[in-house]
This record gives C-alpha cells, sequence and structure tokens, in this order.
C-alpha cells in the first residue's frame, strides 16, 4: 500500500512540477545556465561579432559596466592563443551567467552541460524560436487534464463508497485530498499565488 502511494505522489509532484515548469515566470529552476541555453548561446555569439550589447539585457542595469570590462578584458585575452581563448571564454561565460542569475534571485551553481535543457523548457524555446506556441499549450492542456481527470475518476468513485466503513472514508478523503490539491496547485501557478 505505502508503494502505491508513493508511485502516486511522484506522478501528481511531476505533474506539478511540469505545470510550474512552463507556466511559472522565470525562476530558479532556470536553464540559462546551461551551454546550450540562450544566455551561454548568445554569449558564444556576442563574442564572435566582438560586440557586448547584445548581453546587456540578460543583467540588471547596474551589472552593465562589469559585462562591458570583463567582456573587453576577455578579447584581449582570446588572442593569446587557443588555451587562453578557452580560460577567457569560460570565465566570461560565468561572469555573465552567474550575473544573470543573481537578477533572477538565484544561486550561481556553475555552468551545466549541454542537453541538461528539462524537456519542457526546451520545448518552451523552441516554441519562442518558431513563433507559435500553440503547440506546446495543446500539449501541457492535454498533460494536466489527463492528470486532472485522473484524480477526478479516482475521487468519484471512492465517494461513492465512502459511507460505508470508515476506512471507505478515508480512501475518498485521501484520493479527495489529492484531486483538490492538484487544482488548487494548477490555480496557484496559473494566477501566481504560489501560497497554493
Amino acid at each position: 500500500m505505502m508503494s502505491g502511494k508513493i508511485t502516486h505522489w511522484q506522478k501528481m509532484i511531476s505533474a506539478l512540477l511540469l505545470a510550474v515548469t512552463l507556466l511559472a515566470p522565470h525562476t530558479a529552476t532556470a536553464h540559462c545556465d546551461a551551454l546550450d541555453g540562450p544566455v551561454v548561446v548568445e554569449a558564444r555569439q556576442a563574442m564572435a561579432a566582438g560586440d557586448p550589447q547584445p548581453l546587456l539585457k540578460w543583467v540588471l542595469p547596474e551589472h552593465e559596466e562589469q559585462i562591458h570590462q570583463t567582456f573587453a578584458k576577455t578579447m584581449q585575452v582570446r588572442e593569446l592563443g587557443e588555451e587562453a581563448r578557452e580560460v577567457a571564454d569560460n570565465y566570461f561565460l560565468e561572469t555573465l551567467v552567474r550575473l544573470h542569475r543573481a537578477s533572477e534571485g538565484a544561486p550561481y551553481t556553475g555552468i551545466k552541460a549541454a542537453g541538461t535543457i528539462p524537456g519542457p523548457i526546451a520545448r518552451a524555446d523552441a516554441a519562442l524560436a518558431e513563433g507559435s506556441v500553440d503547440e506546446l499549450a495543446t500539449h501541457v492542456a492535454d498533460h494536466v487534464g489527463r492528470e486532472m481527470r485522473e484524480r477526478f475518476s479516482r475521487a468519484l468513485a471512492k465517494k461513492k463508497s465512502a459511507g460505508r466503513s470508515p476506512e471507505a472514508g478515508r480512501e475518498f478523503v485521501e484520493a479527495y485530498v489529492q484531486y483538490v490539491h492538484f487544482v488548487e496547485g494548477i490555480v496557484g501557478v496559473i494566477s501566481g499565488d504560489h501560497a497554493h
């Protein structure tokens, strides 16, 4: 019985995390610290072009000067050879990502490997690049709808037999709580009320 509860709770948490990931504002679960994330990709383009200006949007105004100075030093050191270029590039990327994470109120925990961006976030980026969110919105809505219907069906079935015994009543209450908390969590994410 306990392992079934863990599996059920894991599924509920997974569904909520998917909704939070896709519907919540950009927060500490960011992907901008990955080598294939938008900050690093754009930083590499800026270094290739020799222009830090496009990167300033990723940091707070009070960090713009630091980005300009670090970029200028990086560009100088890059001229010293391949090893120096690699060290300079890494230093600049780490500085940019660290300042970007600070602008989100998130800690800097290093630059993550390429391919570590969660699938839903990668799809969100792809939708933005393609200019349409319709497919992603349908996918998320379908997933949330399936999860909600599953919890509703379980609660409804348990409700019908809840009066038979205290144990049956408790089974209904458990299914009811899971159903209502799922709905409450989704509504909280959509409305921005993270207290839910």
